[in-house]
Parts: C-alpha cells; sequence; structure tokens
C-alpha cells in the first residue's frame, strides 16, 4: 500500500462525508465543520505518515486554498439573498460594517498591543484579519437556498449573511493599513501612510471592486435571461459549473482592476439574483457553489485540525488565547449589539445577530495574505497561533450553539418579548 493510495481513499471518505453530515447533524447541537476539524485532530494523533501543512513554511499554498474557498462561499451568498439591496432595506448590514467592523478591529488591536506587548502594526494586522464574519461554519444562521420567497429570510438570517459578504472585501482596506504601518514605521508607530492608503487601499480599491461586480453581475445577468442567443442564454440550460465561471470572472476582473476581488464577486452575485429574482437558475448555480464551498471547507478544516494536533498551539500564549476569548464573548457581542441600538429589530434579534460573529476561512486567507506582503516582526507563528486558536473556538462555540438558539428563536418568533416591534 503506498501513501498516494491512502490520500485517495481519505479524499474519498472526505467527499462521502460531506455529502451525508449535513443531513446528519442538521437540528442537532453540532456542525459538520466540528466533525471535519476533529477527524483532522484525530488522524494527525495515529501513527500515520501523513505530512502537516505548516501555514508558515507552506504560506502561498495556504493563501490561494483559502482565497478559493472564500470567493466561493461569497458567489453562493449573494446568490442567496432575495432582498434588493437598498439604504433602509440592508440597514442592519450598514450597521454591523459601519460601526461593528471599525471598533472590533480597534478593539482587538488595543488588546493585543495591551496584552501581548506587540508593535502596533502587528496588533492592527490580528484586529483586520480577525474583523471579517463567517456564516458558512454555522448553516443555521446564514439565508437558505434561493427561493421566490422569504420565508428563510429572517432579519436574523439576512443581516449575518449579507454582512459576512460584505465585510470579507472590506477587511482587505484594514490589512493593508497594518502592511502600511509596519512598513513606514517598523515596530513604532507612525501616520505619514494614512492619505495615500485612505485614498487608495480604502476608497480607490472599494469604488473599483464594487463597480467590477456590478458590471459584471450585469453583463451575466443579461447573458443568463436576456438574450437572443440561445446558446448564451445559460439559464435555459441549467448547469450548476456556470457559477464557477462567474465567481472566477468577477473575482479577476476586479483583481486585474486593482480593486477588491472579494467585494466584486460578493456584489456581482446580489446583482445577477436581481436580474431575475424569482428564476429557478439561480438554485441551481447556488447548490453548485455550496457543494464546492462544502468540499473546500472540509478539507481546509481537516487541515486545521492537524495542524492544532502537531503543535499548532505550540507558539499560544495565554495572553492570546485571552484576546480571542474576549473577542468571541466579549468584544462582537458587544459592539454588535451597539451597532444595532435603535433599529426596528427585536432585543432576541439582535442579541443572535450579535453574538454569531463566527470567525473562519476568510480570518486564514487574511493572515496568510498580509504575512506575504511583510514578516511582521518575526511574529508569523504567534499570530497563526492566535488566529488558529480563535477560528478553532468559534468553530466549536458557535457551532454547538447555532442549532439551539436559532431553533428556540423561531419558535419564539411571533411572541412579542419586551421591546420586541409588534407584528
Amino acid at each position: 500500500m503506498s501513501f498516494s493510495d491512502l490520500v485517495y481513499a481519505g479524499l474519498g471518505v472526505g467527499a462521502l462525508a460531506a455529502a451525508v453530515l449535513p443531513r446528519l447533524v442538521f437540528s442537532r447541537p453540532f456542525s459538520m465543520p466540528m466533525v471535519f476539524l476533529a477527524a483532522g485532530v484525530a488522524v494527525q494523533l495515529l501513527p500515520l505518515p501523513v505530512p502537516v501543512v505548516d501555514p508558515v513554511a507552506d504560506r502561498l499554498w495556504v493563501e490561494h486554498i483559502t482565497e478559493l474557498c472564500v470567493i466561493v462561499s461569497l458567489m453562493g451568498a449573494g446568490l442567496a439573498i432575495n432582498r434588493p439591496p437598498g439604504l433602509r432595506a440592508w440597514a442592519s448590514t450598514w450597521r454591523l460594517l459601519g460601526i461593528t467592523m471599525p471598533l472590533t478591529i480597534v478593539a482587538v488591536a488595543v488588546l493585543a498591543w495591551a496584552l501581548l506587548d506587540w508593535p502596533p502594526a502587528v496588533a492592527l494586522l490580528l484586529g483586520a484579519v480577525l474583523a471579517p464574519t463567517d456564516p458558512v461554519l454555522a448553516a443555521e444562521v446564514r439565508v437558505g437556498e434561493p427561493t421566490g420567497e422569504e420565508e428563510d429570510e429572517d432579519e436574523v438570517r439576512f443581516t449575518l449573511t449579507s454582512e459576512a459578504g460584505l465585510n470579507d472585501g472590506l477587511a482587505f482596506p484594514f490589512v493593508y493599513a497594518a502592511v502600511a504601518l509596519a512598513a513606514a514605521a517598523g515596530t513604532g508607530w507612525s501616520s505619514g501612510w494614512i492619505g495615500d492608503w485612505a485614498l487608495s487601499d480604502l476608497l480607490g480599491k472599494v469604488a473599483i471592486g464594487a463597480l467590477a461586480g456590478v458590471a459584471v453581475g450585469r453583463l451575466l445577468g443579461w447573458m443568463f435571461f436576456r438574450t437572443r442567443v440561445v446558446a448564451l442564454r445559460l439559464s435555459e440550460h441549467m448547469e450548476g459549473f456556470v457559477a464557477l465561471g462567474a465567481t472566477l470572472l468577477s473575482y479577476g476582473v476586479a483583481e486585474l482592476l486593482q480593486g477588491y476581488g472579494f467585494l466584486a464577486v460578493f456584489v456581482a452575485a446580489c446583482t445577477l439574483r436581481g436580474a431575475e429574482r424569482s428564476h429557478g437558475y439561480h438554485k441551481v448555480l447556488h447548490d453548485f457553489t455550496e457543494q464546492v464551498e462544502r468540499l473546500l471547507t472540509a478539507f481546509l478544516l481537516f487541515l486545521l485540525g492537524m495542524y492544532v494536533a502537531a503543535d499548532g498551539f505550540a507558539d499560544l500564549t495565554w495572553q492570546a488565547a485571552a484576546v480571542s476569548v474576549l473577542l468571541l464573548l466579549v468584544v462582537r457581542p458587544v459592539t454588535g449589539w451597539l451597532a444595532q441600538a435603535g433599529s426596528a429589530a427585536g432585543p432576541r434579534e439582535r442579541l443572535v445577530t450579535a453574538a454569531f460573529g463566527l470567525r473562519g476561512i476568510g480570518s486564514l486567507y487574511y493572515l496568510a495574505y498580509g504575512l506575504g506582503h511583510d514578516d511582521f516582526g518575526g511574529l508569523a507563528r504567534q499570530l497563526w497561533a492566535a488566529v488558529a486558536f480563535t477560528v478553532v473556538a468559534s468553530v466549536v462555540v458557535h457551532g454547538v450553539s447555532a442549532t439551539p438558539v436559532i431553533n428556540r428563536l423561531d419558535r419564539l418568533r411571533g411572541t412579542a418579548a419586551p421591546g420586541d416591534p409588534p407584528p
């Protein structure tokens, strides 16, 4: 028996498990990501010659596989959302993006600087890396498959899905800010980079990404649903792999134009959905992206489990663990609650939305990307330990709590609680 034979068998088992597990764990207090994370730990503990992916030595590989997983999940999230974009319709999303996300970055950076004594650039990088949320890791708190109805698009699921779709792209400027600060100040503080960063990385690249997403989404919407050339009207052929083409096209175009590809993919998906909102082809496209996303997520969490079991936490200090715990249990819930003050959502919905700020694959990508542009004082392994611990803790805490909390909320929906708006 060769090692390659073992790998093929393992990949086959993993692919089948990714198909079966979501149905087995549905409505139970654990999730598919928890199972694959635990499987990675278990395999690493077996006396088998299984190589472990080192995110420091294999940084480029980690960056690109996590990048692919994120953009596929962004396409799926955008296709799932049925609510047309607007200032009022998406008010809860704008609140989380404009208030919760910046406050989270600042709070985590301050905690890292105070507790870990890390330089400002490294502390800012940690804050930016841990800012994006990821409802992919708990299916109960995201919008379901595309339908012509909005029965599964309650405020909590919609807000968490749309927030994750946009903040996966909007975290980029702050990663660039950490890189710019590291280049300008080394281990200290400098403000000379802020002007160029604000104009280029914050405003310019965000605008390019959004415009590229709208342009590609409209082009694909015309091509899929309205062109008179039957061969181009792909909605009539119902082929799901087209979603991968739409994902890569929107991402590639935005990146070629020096914009944010993550933002472009989500915007393109939302624009494409709006081209023919109730068409059944959206479900075909979404189902394909969900399957690819599930395979990639399972694979990455399996590798993460192996990394953790192979002394991945050797460089984790109690201070770094404390920062992670404070982020998940204090910073996100408090900033999420503050952002929703005065919103139309009831207190139950505000509490659940604030609490379920999952951290996942996006954080792994941003850390790999940031470390590819600067060594950040040689603290790469400490950063990986802190971020990996945060993702593992989020997978476990939110994976265990998502099902009972959301089921409880669904049962109570329609029953007015003190302070809830009338039905």
